[in-house]
């Protein structure tokens, strides 16, 4: 590919990362009025969950797919999908039409959030550069996450919802036609069969294993135990079938390389860790600062600008420092939001909590761009692919279940903090989260009601801080100790 090609085919995948990052934070602006106009407010919070299933059961998948039919159409076809299901949620006229519009749309999205790292791997040799464009995709979802909640409160109020996924068409239809003309794949579409067998195991699994985590709390143990079973089940036999096959969905080879077991480990700590501030901000600045949806949500842009900032410094980075290093710095900054937040009060002000906030934005930066370089180094060519999509869906997994640990920790602190108290309730605990409804709640109740939500807050940002040492020692061990072991041992025999 020329230099002009790849800077199109940049910029169509830039575009589809924009599309992504976009949705990952206007939705929360536009879902009050959703859940108006089509009547749902008991499925408000399936309307993250489906997009979130939609993107995990198809995530390694797309893979395949890219192989089997190229990368090139994999990647259009997952742009055509995410913008159907853009249609059909703006064309929507009830809520279980939506939600399936927006089950549609995530799958298109696991394949916009994996394939275009995929594609990176293959068109760039070059390490610096590859890292630098990795960089820059990381910057336009970033950026649209920043703009999401701005973007979606002027739509709404000019427009209407429906205006919030009509955006996506254009948008989507541009990338589509850049990636059609400049994208020229140098790979030959693979002829060996698709593992269907497979496939349909490992989308149970998945869909089971997330269900059951999505019901945690809400729905009975009998069915959430019932649900998590049968994901067991269903693994079981997708890795007896993996072995069985010649072209497996996902090769289990990949999980005998203890560089990429590492890799997915520190993915899997950090992501779930980081999952903690940017949950649980918003949260703090409207439950116990008392303030606005909009000013809670941009309480989070400061992180989000450091996160660019921080990816686009990787590249000259990585030149002076090794990755365990870059990782190290990643996890410390991190811990720093996490510990901050565990040691604030509830009348600490907001600019201290922003200003700690935005120190987890930096490790994030750090550690998603250095790693993701890292995993396709660590596979190889040949494994490059499944290993790139492998750590994608790590990541969504983490964070799919620490946020139903993250809200079964608060359920116990907020019932437990309500024990014993005559005058307040569940129900006005729900009403704190919210400046409008705040404002019905008796003020005499509120410094009590907000100590139990600082509590709860406070327990979740420990777990946080726990699984940091994690990801510390996953990192020391794989990337230090390990390196150390293997340099012993190709050491030449000194006589005596």
């Amino acid at each position: 590919m020329t230099k002009r090609d790849l800077s199109y085919l940049m910029f169509a995948l830039f575009l589809g990362n924009v599309m992504t990052g976009l949705d990952s934070t206007v939705i929360n602006t536009a879902i009050p009025a959703i859940v108006a106009a089509l009547h749902g407010i008991e499925f408000m919070g399936w309307i993250v969950a489906v997009f979130l299933l939609g993107m995990s059961v198809s995530i390694p998948l797309w893979t395949k797919i890219g192989e089997r039919i190229g990368n090139k159409k994999a990647y259009e076809i997952s742009v055509v999908l995410f913008i159907l299901g853009s249609l059909f949620q703006g064309l929507a006229g009830n809520i279980y039409f939506f939600l399936l519009s927006r089950f549609l749309m995530g799958l298109g999205a696991g394949g916009m959030g994996s394939l275009p790292y995929i594609i990176v791997g293959y068109v760039i040799a070059n390490i610096k550069q590859r890292t630098k464009m990795l960089g820059v995709l990381t910057a336009g979802f970033n950026g649209a996450a920043i703009l999401g909640p701005l973007v979606g409160g002027t739509i709404i109020d000019s427009l209407s919802w429906h205006w919030v996924f009509f955006i996506n068409i254009p948008i989507g239809l541009i990338a589509i036609v850049i990636a059609a003309i400049f994208y020229h794949p140098q790979l030959e579409p693979s002829a060996a069969e698709f593992d269907w067998l497979g496939a349909s195991y490992l989308i149970l699994g998945l869909l089971c294993f997330l269900l059951g985590i999505q019901l945690m709390g809400i729905a009975s143990s009998w069915l959430v135990s019932g649900l998590i079973a049968a994901s067991f089940v269903a693994m079981i036999c997708f890795i007896w079938t993996e072995r069985q096959v010649l072209n497996p969905v996902l090769p289990l080879t990949i999980f005998k390389n203890q560089a990429l077991n590492g890799d997915f480990l520190i993915f899997a700590t950090t992501w779930g860790a980081f999952l903690a501030v940017n949950t649980y901000l918003p949260t703090w600045a409207q439950a116990l600062l008392g303030l606005s949806a909009l000013m809670g949500g941009m309480a989070l842009i400061p992180n989000s600008i450091v996160d660019i900032i921080a990816s686009q410094s990787v590249s000259s980075l990585q030149e002076k420092i090794s990755t365990f290093a870059l990782v190290s710095w990643g996890i410390g900054s991190m811990a720093i939001s996490a510990l901050g937040m565990f040691f604030l009060t509830v009348h600490s002000p907001l600019w201290q909590l922003v200003l700690l906030c935005s120190f987890s934005g930096i490790g994030v930066g750090f550690i998603f761009v250095g790693l993701q370089v890292k995993v396709q180094i660590d596979a190889g060519q040949k494994a490059m692919a499944a290993a790139t999509s492998t750590s994608y869906l790590i990541r969504i997994l983490a964070q799919t279940l620490m946020a139903a640990i993250y809200g079964v920790i608060m359920n116990f602190a907020l019932e437990n903090g309500v024990r014993g108290q005559n005058q307040i309730s569940l129900n006005m605990m729900n009403k704190l989260s919210d400046a409008a409804t705040a404002k019905t709640l008796p003020q005499s109740l509120l410094p009590a009601m907000r100590a139990i939500f600082h509590n709860g807050i406070q327990h979740i940002m420990l777990v946080s801080c726990l699984l940091l040492v994690l990801a510390a020692s996953f990192n020391y061990y794989y990337n230090v100790h390990l390196n150390r072991k293997a340099k012993t041992s190709q050491a030449p025999v000194q006589s005596l």
